[in-house]
């Protein structure tokens, strides 16, 4: 946040930027789950999107859940735009086109989870309900065009909005239009978060094709399965992609900074005020020579919120992001992160999925990134297609699951959370492609029926 940089020590060597990644390694023991959300805002009566002020808008919203919660709100310049929950870290926060997230705190298992995510759920419809606000569990909003959605007051987008209309096509779609569920997971130590991001950013395709929900766009079908995912191809392909150099020989904490380096700025904060240099070099940031801050030179701050606006299908920070699903509904949203606990955090688990990825190629991968937007789990692969690879993806997340052991009140272990996974794989239909059906079907064409038949 503005003036989050006040007491953040410059930057001194490249050891500092890989400084920055590298002491998120903490044994397993201390491992957590990350689980955020994005929901989509929406008035019924009459069916629009949701604006920031007035009596029934966001930020009223905002008011009632702090008045509910005691949680802290965030400002930029006079508004507030999110609050804190000061005691177990984690919060609310506001996308550009009033997209409600929920990130959560680190929870010690899937469990925790779930129940994190209820009771959010729970407190944010009781204080939306008089406002008539409701949630949307979908990829992309499917009726409205970016201009017609309300922006939220943050400095940020006002610097953001214009980049992207200059760098890519679809940009502001991603920022107004998309609403995404992102699992962030912990690593030991550089080899294994190697192993882990390698994993991870070869499998980003298949989790894809297992939540996509996103057929719709403006009122239509927009021919696309997952058009979140289709909307990201498109969007800056300096900051975006499936991270090549990952699968180096060699690859680790200071590759990946060069990558970081390279990739063109947005903003720096200063005295509480965000500072547009977008598009210019962080290598030149080093140098103290920033046209619009001659002299200055970056604080570890500063290269923390830089590494926060790089977008790629694996996000490294001081834990790994997976950033390749789209919203869906609330059991969906804890299956995310079970689907990567699964995987990652279990050693026999992560070896068979590093063996199922390990041999395909750049171009192998880059085909299945390429064509999951449109086809989903039927996206070719290996002389069949990626239902196939999803379906083993389950499986082996499954056996992790298991072999964690982690048990509710009830005596159940975090399979559970695999639920609509498992009804994926037994219909061999992506969310996406059951809302197509329906809206070919019984909806007559009429887009608005989802919005009753997906609001959370």
């Amino acid at each position: 946040m503005a003036g989050a940089d006040t007491h953040s020590p410059l930057i001194e060597s490249r050891a500092d930027l890989i400084e920055a990644m590298a002491r998120g390694a903490k044994p397993e023991s201390e491992w957590r789950i990350g689980t955020e959300h994005e929901k989509h805002v929406f008035h019924t009566n009459p069916l629009r999107p949701v604006a920031y002020e007035g009596p029934n808008g966001i930020r009223a919203l905002l008011d009632g859940i702090q008045a509910e919660t005691g949680w802290h709100p965030f400002y930029d310049g006079d508004n507030p735009i999110g609050l804190r929950n000061d005691e177990v870290a984690g919060g609310i926060s506001l996308e550009p086109g009033g997209q409600f997230e929920l990130s959560g705190s680190p929870q010690e298992d899937l469990h925790g989870t779930a129940a994190e995510l209820a009771e959010h759920m729970r407190v944010t419809k009781k204080v939306a309900a008089p406002l008539d606000i409701h949630f949307l569990g979908l990829g992309v909003t499917p009726l409205w065009s970016v201009d017609q959605i309300c922006s939220m007051p943050k400095s940020r987008y006002g610097i953001m909005k214009p980049y992207m209309e200059k760098v890519g096509t679809l940009g502001t779609s991603m920022m107004f239009r998309s609403a995404t569920v992102q699992a962030n997971l912990d690593f030991s130590s550089e080899a294994d978060m190697v192993k882990k991001l390698r994993v991870a950013v070869a499998l980003q395709p298949v989790a894809t094709a297992l939540f996509a929900n996103s057929p719709f766009s403006e009122g239509r079908d927009s021919g696309y399965l997952s058009y979140r995912s289709h909307i990201w191809l498109n969007t800056d392909d300096d900051r975006t992609g499936m991270l090549p150099f990952a699968f180096d020989e060699g690859f680790g904490f200071e590759q990946y900074a060069d990558y970081a380096l390279d990739v063109p700025m947005y903003f720096v904060i200063r005295n509480k005020q965000y500072v547009n240099v977008a598009g210019e070099s962080f290598r030149a940031f080093l140098r103290g020579e920033l046209p619009q801050l001659p002299g200055d030179k970056p604080t570890i701050k500063d290269w923390e919120d830089h590494l926060s606006t790089i977008f790629p299908e694996v996000r490294l920070k001081q834990f790994l992001e997976m950033r390749g699903a789209d919203m869906g509904d609330e059991k969906s949203v804890t299956a995310l992160s079970a689907f990567w606990t699964g995987l990652l955090y279990d050693a026999v688990s992560l070896e068979a999925a590093y063996e199922l990825i390990e041999p395909w190629t750049r171009e192998e991968r880059d085909e299945m990134r390429r064509e999951v937007p449109r086809l989903a789990l039927m996206t070719p692969h290996d002389r069949s297609n990626l239902y196939d690879v999803a379906a083993q993806a389950v499986g082996i997340a499954e056996a992790g699951l298991v072999r964690r052991g982690r048990r509710n009140g009830q005596g159940k272990d975090e399979t559970i959370h695999l639920a609509p996974l498992e009804e994926t794989i037994r219909l061999a239909k992506s969310p996406a492609q059951r809302w197509v059906d329906k809206f070919r079907g019984e909806w007559n064409g009429d887009v608005t029926r989802v919005f009753k038949e997906a609001e959370m």
